[in-house]
């Protein structure tokens, strides 16, 4: 699967198959293309925490606060990002540009990570609908939490959705 074909197909899946587990090796190349994605001075400036069992039924009960996300019960694999400090290069950078660059490194990493996904036919939900504190306790994490990735093998009957985006013209302007 190319790119855009990953582009066109990739939406956030709410219906995993919970009796099907992800293999290691795919979760393995998963990280592995997160971890070569661009960043702010190479900072790398955040932690991947893989929770698979008990842990992984622990932190998606951290994401169903006030009724959200209910179809993590059926999540196989949830993928804690936490914001880690930055390298001093892009720290100074930061404060000279007053712009948060994890954030940004942060997203470029997901982006990474659920294409990847893709490419290894499984699907992915990004929340963001969390609770920071029950999910650094269950991981052990000293830094926030700022994105859950729910990982899994869809159902038989997933389909893929239309996307519903702003057309192209709504989005770009080309300045000459």
């Amino acid at each position: 699967m190319n790119f855009s074909e990953i582009a066109k197909t990739r939406q956030s899946c709410r219906l995993f198959d919970g009796t099907k587990q992800v293999e290691n090796e795919k979760i393995d190349v998963i990280l592995e293309s997160a971890r070569l994605s661009p960043s702010a001075c190479n900072a790398q400036p955040y932690h991947f925490t893989v929770c698979k069992g008990e842990a992984a039924k622990k932190v998606a009960e951290a994401t169903r606060g006030m009724g959200m996300n209910k179809f993590t019960e059926d999540v196989p694999v949830m993928i804690v990002i936490s914001e880690e400090a930055y390298n001093k290069t892009a720290g100074i950078g930061s404060k000279i540009k007053d712009n948060d660059y994890r954030s940004i490194d942060i997203g470029i990493a997901t982006a990474y990570l659920t294409a990847e996904a893709s490419a290894q036919g499984l699907e992915t939900c990004i929340l963001g609908w969390l609770d920071d504190k029950k999910i650094r306790k269950i991981c052990n994490l000293n830094h926030p939490v700022r994105l859950v990735i729910a990982l899994g093998y869809p159902k038989e009957n997933y389909e893929l959705r239309e996307k519903k985006r702003k057309s192209i013209d709504e989005l770009v302007t080309v300045i000459e």
